[in-house]
């Protein structure tokens, strides 16, 4: 039996075509020798990742579906972090750069008690658990994820939202010294999300410290990323430094990349095409056969009445 693995998948059936051009165009002026000298990427020294610490008091959640789990070694070595690279290998080749401690998270906007955070008081005072979540790519590759985190509502309960927050910006980390490929202008650096605020304080909205029961690797956004299960992966912002509550609707980095393709809300939609492929259908990692895309990625029971009344064919 042929087992599908994901070197074996065309690169244009698994990148972005735009982000594909401009690896291509990157890779070329490489080659002539006209950016890779300033960006010191041949000084990148490429290192096998070590398993994480242990996380200590993780209680296990309801929100995890009876589904056999995406193995440790394909989340941390296929990954999206364009910081590090546009390829799927390069986060988990590149990533040792990235120093996670110190780290602290600035909260602001419109609260009444804006406040920084070290990441190490977070996890005194955060409430931990493994979500097991289905995790679903633009690209059209999936997996089963077992996170740790705690719910973003917690975050919000610190600082007091004000009736003024209707939307959610989450900025991550930029720094051209540990993160080498914010040098070039694959995106519009620092990489930029956002959520309307009932999608944020939805139960299912994780903020992940973990994966697997022990500490985010670098690769998958550590020391602190966003998980939004029934979105489209790209809205899950890795590294988060700075969360600002807002009136206005955030223009993430995408959006600013390819507002044709790459609207605010991502929700998982089958019905809704990718302007270069279908949605309909998924491989989830370490599979061969295809299978269906869920609606909300399956959670459509918990989040589809925040969408009641509006075309998400319009707003997707």
């Amino acid at each position: 039996m042929l087992i599908l693995k994901p070197a074996d998948i065309s690169p244009s059936e698994i990148t972005d075509q735009t982000l594909f051009q401009r690896r291509r165009d990157f890779i070329s002026l490489a080659a002539a020798g006209a950016i890779a000298g300033g960006l010191g990427l041949p000084a990148i020294a490429a290192q096998t990742p070590t398993r994480g610490a242990r996380l200590p008091d993780v209680r296990k959640s309801a929100y995890s579906p009876d589904e056999k789990l995406t193995p440790y070694e394909s989340i941390t070595d296929y990954c999206n972090f364009y910081e590090f690279g546009p390829d799927k290998d390069s986060p988990g080749k590149n990533a040792h750069r990235l120093r996670t401690r110190p780290w602290t998270v600035t909260v602001e906007g419109e609260v009444k008690k804006p406040r920084t955070f070290a990441i190490e008081d977070v996890l005194k005072w955060a409430a931990l658990e493994e979500r097991v979540y289905r995790f679903r790519c633009v690209e059209g590759w999936s997996m089963v994820v077992p996170w740790v985190g705690f719910s973003f509502s917690e975050i919000a309960r610190q600082v007091e939202i004000t009736s003024n927050a209707k939307y959610v910006e989450f900025v991550s980390l930029a720094d051209p010294e540990q993160m080498p490929y914010t040098r070039i202008p694959l995106l519009d650096w620092p990489y930029v999300e956002g959520l309307r605020i009932d999608e944020a304080m939805n139960p299912l909205t994780l903020l992940a410290v973990g994966l697997y029961g022990e500490v985010l690797p670098n690769q998958n956004g550590a020391p602190l990323r966003l998980i939004v299960p029934w979105k489209y992966g790209f809205k899950s912002a890795k590294s988060i430094v700075k969360i600002r509550f807002v009136r206005d609707m955030p223009k993430s980095a995408w959006m600013k990349s390819s507002p044709e393709e790459y609207g605010f809300y991502s929700n998982v939609n089958p019905d809704v095409p990718h302007p270069r492929w279908s949605q309909a259908q998924e491989r989830r990692l370490g599979e061969f056969l295809k299978r269906k895309t869920l609606p909300f990625n399956g959670y459509g029971e918990q989040v589809a009445s925040l969408y009641a009344g509006m075309d998400l064919r319009k707003n997707f």
